[in-house]
């Protein structure tokens, strides 16, 4: 992997990045603090816009790598993890079973869940 990959991952994230911090604090005065709307609107988003992309992509055949990561890896990766996990589950439904499918995303809920209330348990042995 050249490093026009790389560059296209880190200039996709920037974006990404600048876009779901602009989202949340839209979210945030539009809609209160109360709730995580804005995690929430970027994930809706995010795995709608990957929806649009992978048709786009797939229809442009062949599409530079540098394109292909810039807009999935990149963007939405930094925009939001959850339209990529979300591609993941649907491939999966579509290439092998539901039960896989289901597999998957459950326990990426919760092992990722479970994840991070160890990584709260052992951080705050640390403070």
């Amino acid at each position: 992997m050249g490093p026009h990959i790389w560059l296209a991952v880190a200039a996709g994230g920037a974006v990404g990045a600048m876009a779901r911090h602009a989202v949340s604090r839209t979210a945030m005065h539009l809609l209160g603090p109360n709730f995580p709307w804005g995690t929430l609107v970027a994930n809706i988003m995010g795995s709608f816009v990957m929806g649009l992309i992978i048709v786009w992509l797939a229809h442009r055949e062949p599409v530079s790598p540098a394109l292909r990561v810039f807009l999935t890896v990149g963007l939405l990766g930094a925009f939001t993890t959850f339209s990529t996990f979300s591609l993941d589950v649907v491939t999966l439904y579509r290439d092998r079973t539901i039960v896989i499918a289901g597999a998957y995303l459950l326990a990426s809920v919760i092992l990722s869940v479970s994840a991070l209330l160890g990584g709260l348990a052992i951080g705050r042995q640390f403070t």
